[in-house]
């Protein structure tokens, strides 16, 4: 149960890292992430195909799989490595084009789940499989285990219509033993802004 509260406290910490975007995507499509002449500067990462995506989480040795549903709504609210919190949680949220993909660095206030700082890279098709590969440093954190810096390496391969029962921002996350839990991501970064003054 360690390495999921960890992996949960992970992924809403590089998650509410993120802003709402309204603009309109830079790019589209399979190959937008994998240009090779993309230009620097600001840009809006790619939708999601709907659906139910399936990830693998590495970090520190440790393998974790977990089952996220996506929809138009939940996309909107999400990025690729998670969920979006408000922007007035995070001082820093930059996400940058370069060749192969995208390149994001932050700095959020989660109230009592503590101050997150991350970076990393994405790469991949946003409508069949995608890779993020990201540090993650967590201090002030309620929950000692998670202050901590990590670095995470996340691949998300579609699978298909979300099943019955799942709804959008649903994760199905695997637990030693076996036995599996279900979170709604988005509920988990509202109760960490709700943490903040």
């Amino acid at each position: 149960m360690r390495v999921t509260a960890v992996l949960a406290m992970g992924l809403v910490a590089l998650a509410a890292c993120s802003k709402k975007e309204d603009k309109a995507a830079t790019a589209e499509g399979a190959g937008a992430a994998a240009s090779a002449t993309a230009p620097a500067g600001p840009v809006t990462l790619p939708k999601r195909k709907p659906g139910l995506w399936a990830h693998t989480i590495n970090t520190e040795g440790a393998t974790q799989t977990m089952k996220l549903c996506i929809d138009a709504d939940t996309d909107a609210k999400m990025t690729i490595w998670g969920q979006a919190a408000s922007k007035e949680m995070c001082a820093k949220n930059v996400v940058t084009a370069v060749p192969g993909g995208f390149a994001f660095e932050s700095e959020c206030d989660m109230g009592s789940m503590g101050r997150s700082s991350g970076k990393g890279t994405v790469s991949g098709d946003f409508n069949s499989a995608y890779t993020v590969k990201a540090t993650s440093t967590t201090t002030g954190s309620s929950m000692p285990q998670a202050n901590r810096t990590s670095e995470m390496t996340l691949t998300a391969r579609w699978e298909g219509a979300c099943p019955a029962g799942m709804k959008g921002g649903d994760a199905r996350i695997s637990v030693p033993g076996g036995r599996e839990m279900t979170i709604n991501m988005e509920q988990m970064t509202a109760m960490a802004g709700g943490g903040q003054k």
